[in-house]
């Protein structure tokens, strides 16, 4: 190739650098959702189209959907006949909380509240070692694009490691299948303390849709928590990163 057309090929492609991680919104981008104040008047069509029961209605009619089970397939928004659901280009819906991933009709989604401990000891220099519990590969692949010249995390101290030895936090994807169990277990007892799991995906933090299945053993996050859960099916790069980043009060 020759320097003229180099040129070319890098003015067709533009800027790949994402310069502001934390205002940037991806175009097309299916992210948080809302969810329009009061009463639905109890159809029931967006709970019938959900393939994971993402959706709940409470004694008032009024919904809710868990970012943690939600695959984001919009097929709500497709059901719903009175317009009650839509999916912004938000990326950040990652929660400390398991609860705090449960959107509710008229009300905004709880905010990460930064953790003093994990700033003081991670902030600006986080070791992750990923394991996929029997995912699809979806997730990872996101997870894998953090580091690439788009979003670049290592430029706020955050890099992947190979060996769970030299991780300060365990980033799991996929369901928890029975065959993945012991590498888990395994990956998380070889790290060294302070150390920290998080779900990233609706497979880790539920169980997605696979939710009850024979071959799924979720035994491990009965006994280790998450500090994080990072939500979508799979997330976006922009999720992840802003989520890390609100948890260590990075700015």
């Amino acid at each position: 190739m020759t320097l003229l057309s180099a040129l070319r090929v890098r003015a067709s492609q533009g800027t790949q650098y994402i310069a502001d991680v934390r205002r940037a919104r991806p175009k097309g981008f299916v992210g948080l959702p809302i969810i329009a104040a009061g009463s639905c008047g109890a159809c029931g069509a967006c709970k019938d189209a959900c393939p994971t029961t993402a959706i709940r209605t409470d004694d008032d009619d009024v919904i809710s959907l868990d970012l943690g089970r939600c695959t984001f397939c919009t097929a709500c928004v497709d059901a719903c006949p009175s317009n009650k659901i839509a999916f912004t280009a938000e990326p950040k819906m990652a929660g400390v909380r398991r609860e705090d991933l449960v959107v509710r009709a008229g009300a905004a989604q709880a905010q990460i509240k930064a953790s003093s401990t994990f700033s003081s000891i991670f902030g600006r220099s986080l070791k992750m070692r990923q394991v996929s519990a029997g995912g699809c590969n979806a997730c990872e692949l996101e997870l894998n694009a953090t580091a690439n010249v788009n979003f670049d995390v290592q430029r706020f101290g955050i890099e992947w490691v190979a060996s769970p030895r030299h991780a300060d936090a365990l980033v799991v994807t996929g369901p928890l299948t029975r065959n993945m169990k012991d590498a888990v277990r395994l990956a998380w007892d070889a790290m060294p303390d302070p150390r920290f799991v998080v779900a990233v995906g609706a497979c880790a933090i539920s169980g997605g849709l696979y939710e009850g299945a024979a071959g799924v053993d979720r035994a491990f996050f009965d006994t280790v928590g998450p500090a994080l859960y990072v939500p979508g099916c799979p997330p976006h790069p922009l999720t992840f990163v802003n989520a890390i980043l609100d948890l260590l009060a990075v700015r």
